[in-house]
């Protein structure tokens, strides 16, 4: 029997796409937990990148977040990792362990850190939290660490201080704070998935964070956080900018992550920067030059990166 010529064109199509996803370099990166922000930048990340380089093909990978993506790059079970600035941090400064042999790939976003409650609740300041249930995000959550920094600089424990709830899911938290359940749920960043789910809402929402006085005191206390502003607009019911405290979330690389992988998926987010944003929003910060200035120091950048970064005009 014979086939149409329109059949055997589509079976030799397939046949070449297939051979060709087949010759590509498989680079796995690690996000979180559905529901929270790490997943869905991830996935913009892989999109950009397996659209503009024909050789590499990047799947991501739900984990805990970055407090288990920090072990799994260690590991090599995962070649990429989204992970948090404090957790970045501590991983890098050797905090209560060796220091990680892990390098920057990328800079993702800064994330101020807040509360959000609904608009109807009595609680208007983070104090006023003091006894009370919270959602403090998925347990391998950075934004976990991040709470734990913002809180010790205000003289408040976490543990001792709230009623802390950790969750399975990042994507549960709203819900609890909307039948009542927890009275505030801690998020940070621009756009995070959290916060708009409670901002939308019926009755709306309102943002917590550190008033000036609060600020000051964290940042004399924990001097690797920095001024961040949350801008008017960034959530429902948002009239005004938000000032908080927080710090850049990154891409990192596992040890032996080639220097031709990393050059390439550096030259593709650069190249993607556009695509990226139109995207994901919270990722039009993700660019070389905020790579640059945001990695504590440039030896901390995968050697790959950092020769796409000299070639670009960026290091010296």
């Amino acid at each position: 029997m014979r086939r149409a010529p329109g059949l055997a064109l589509t079976l030799a199509l397939a046949v070449a796409t297939a051979a060709g996803a087949a010759d590509r370099s498989v680079v796995t990166l690690g996000t979180a937990t559905p529901g929270g922000g790490f997943p869905v930048y991830g996935d913009a990340v892989a999109e950009t990148v397996n659209t503009l380089d024909p050789v590499l093909e990047v799947r991501t990978r739900n984990t805990k977040g970055s407090t288990e993506n920090v072990p799994m790059l260690e590991r090599a079970e995962l070649d990429l990792g989204l992970v948090q600035g404090e957790v970045a941090h501590e991983a890098l400064s050797g905090v209560g362990r060796p220091p990680a042999d892990l390098r920057i790939l990328a800079a993702m976003y800064p994330t101020p850190g807040l509360f959000v409650v609904r608009a109807d609740s009595p609680v208007r300041r983070i104090e006023d939290l003091r006894g009370k249930a919270v959602a403090f995000g998925a347990r391998g959550s950075g934004l976990v660490v991040l709470a734990r920094y913002l809180l010790d600089g205000l003289g408040l424990d976490q543990e001792r201080d709230f009623q802390a709830v950790y969750l399975d899911r990042a994507g549960d938290g709203p819900a609890m704070v909307l039948d009542g359940r927890v009275a505030a749920l801690w998020g940070g960043g621009i756009g995070w998935p959290g916060f708009v789910t409670v901002g939308r809402a019926p009755g709306g929402a309102r943002y917590l964070a550190p008033d000036a006085d609060g600020l000051q005191r964290i940042q004399a206390k924990h001097t690797f956080l920095k001024p961040m502003s949350v801008p008017a607009g960034s959530y429902p019911g948002q009239d005004a900018a938000i000032a908080s405290v927080g710090s850049w979330s990154f891409i990192m690389a596992r040890p032996g992550l080639s220097d031709d992988t990393a050059y390439r998926l550096a030259r593709a987010l650069h190249r993607g920067q556009a695509s990226l944003a139109a995207r994901l929003p919270q990722a039009a910060d993700t660019t070389a030059a905020n790579t640059v200035a945001a990695a504590p120091r440039p030896d901390l950048i995968h050697p790959g990166v950092r020769r796409y970064l000299s070639e670009i005009g960026l290091l010296h």
